[in-house]
């Protein structure tokens, strides 16, 4: 028999907390019986693209979702539709624009229609009106509702129709192995990177408004001054990185900064960190959190981050409205002992084998029902 193909809508598979947790699951599959097929939406390939192909996914381009854009996107949408019509599920991530991809599926009879909340705010830019109405337009268009969090769902779901009663959390899951505490991997990326003898903090996340790194340099030039053999470690990449650098060359941190990109070996960076720094602006469930908290490290966080991510009891939660002096002294004096959180996160579901199992069988429950429906 040919595998279950699963449309996974996405905007592009880099290396992100919602493309990282698809990955986690998939990678994990059994992919005799399902499949992910990926609809992106820009043109340049993604960091992940040639191991879906690997795996025997499937990558199918769409115009970007801009309100310029409206007309021939979703005259692309229903044509993109009626040239695969054997989709019994569409499993959107794409917050309010799910409205328009699960709105076409609909019109194309496609039985199962996943709206997958990854968020728990909106910008505050010209396309604000934009994302309002598409999430209007949401209401009427998914049969199933998934959220990273509690938050993530209230956020976008409307309360009609008992939607939040409906709605299921879907963990970011992540290997939990793999970030398990390692002595020998942490004395061989701080030599790599030259951390040695250095107190290291470490943050993960795309160089945009929502993660807030001008104020993470901000903090660290105060914990740079009580605590100068300090160094901070930027992973992540995106459009407001050069930006940012400037920044670090003009108040004179560049020399205590590696500005490291898109890393492949997470896992291992996170060994090398002392402490994990994420002031964020607004999150769903960041799997990065995830990701510190499976490493044992101790991590300083915005009270903007929803409390469902404080898993292991590792996250410290700190106001915006404090002054980065203060979060630096909060960072300094914290206990930097590693925890032992294997066993917990497995608990309460973030092990991506555990749950991977768990999706694959909602996954086919759905596609049996669809057959006997038909």
């Amino acid at each position: 028999m040919n595998p279950i193909r699963i449309l996974q809508v996405v905007t592009v598979m880099n290396r992100g907390g919602l493309e990282t947790m698809l990955m986690n699951y998939y990678r994990q599959l059994n992919r005799k019986d399902i499949q992910f097929d990926f609809m992106v939406h820009r043109e340049q390939e993604g960091h992940y693209d040639q191991e879906i192909e690997n795996l025997g996914g499937r990558i199918f381009r769409m115009l970007p979702i801009r309100p310029g854009n409206y007309r021939s996107y979703f005259k692309q949408l229903n044509q993109f539709f009626k040239e695969h019509p054997y989709y019994q599920i569409v499993h959107a991530h794409i917050n309010e624009n799910s409205a328009f991809i699960l709105r076409a599926a609909k019109k194309a009879n496609i039985p199962h229609r996943i709206a997958h909340s990854h968020l728990s705010d909106l910008q505050l830019d010209f396309k604000y009106p934009f994302r309002l109405y598409a999430r209007k337009v949401l209401e009427n268009q998914p049969t199933d509702y998934f959220a990273c969090s509690k938050k993530a769902g209230r956020w976008l779901f409307s309360k009609k129709d008992h939607t939040l009663e409906k709605m299921k959390v879907l963990h970011n899951a992540i290997n939990i192995e793999h970030f398990q505490y390692n002595t020998r991997k942490r004395d061989q990326i701080r030599k790599q990177h030259g951390l040695k003898g250095k107190f290291v903090i470490g943050h993960v996340g795309r160089f945009n408004k929502q993660k807030n790194h001008s104020f993470i340099l901000e903090i660290f030039k105060e914990l740079l001054n009580e605590h100068p053999q300090s160094v901070l470690v930027l992973i992540g990449d995106g459009n407001l990185r050069e930006k940012i650098e400037k920044k670090a060359i003009a108040i004179g941190l560049l020399p205590h900064i590696r500005f490291l990109g898109v890393c492949e070996n997470i896992s291992d960076m996170m060994q090398g960190f002392d402490v994990f720094l994420f002031p964020s602006l607004y999150e769903g469930l960041p799997v990065a959190l995830v990701e510190a908290q499976a490493a044992g490290l101790t991590c300083f966080v915005s009270d903007r981050v929803t409390k469902e991510a404080n898993i292991t009891g590792a996250l410290k939660f700190l106001s915006l409205e404090e002054r980065a002096k203060s979060w630096a002294n909060y960072m300094v004096r914290a206990n930097h002992e590693r925890l032992e959180t294997t066993q917990l996160l497995k608990e309460k579901g973030y092990d991506s084998n555990t749950m991977a199992k768990w999706l694959s069988q909602y996954y086919m429950t759905k596609s049996r029902k669809a057959l006997n429906d038909s």
